[in-house]
């Protein structure tokens, strides 16, 4: 319903818009895409793992702690990186925040 009231051309922009909100938050925590830039898809971003830290912890933390789940990494980049997700109705900047604000608690 939010598609067809919002139009397409509107919600690639809303994606868009927000990722870059999402991205400036990820790098001012000293974080880093595994995905350069001009390839990265807004809906879905792989965030590296930074070194030391027990990447499996922090989602556990952010499910039991925050009710925020977030993805591994799968096959060759488990381990590495979180696959969090601003897609549909919840990608919008409330839960941009938490998210952000959530993960640097945990870390």
């Amino acid at each position: 319903m939010l598609l067809k009231e919002e139009g397409l051309e509107n919600a690639w922009a809303r994606h868009e818009n927000n990722h870059q909100v999402f991205r400036a938050g990820i790098e001012a925590m000293g974080l880093s895409f595994k995905v350069k830039e001009g390839d990265r898809l807004p809906q879905l971003n792989a965030i590296n793992v930074p070194a030391g830290v027990n990447e499996a912890e922090v989602r556990s933390r952010l499910l039991t702690e925050y009710n925020l789940e977030i993805g591994a990494g799968l096959g060759s980049l488990a381990g590495q990186i979180w696959r969090i997700g601003l897609m549909g109705y919840a990608s919008n900047l409330k839960n941009i925040w938490y998210c952000l604000n959530a993960l640097k608690a945990v870390m």
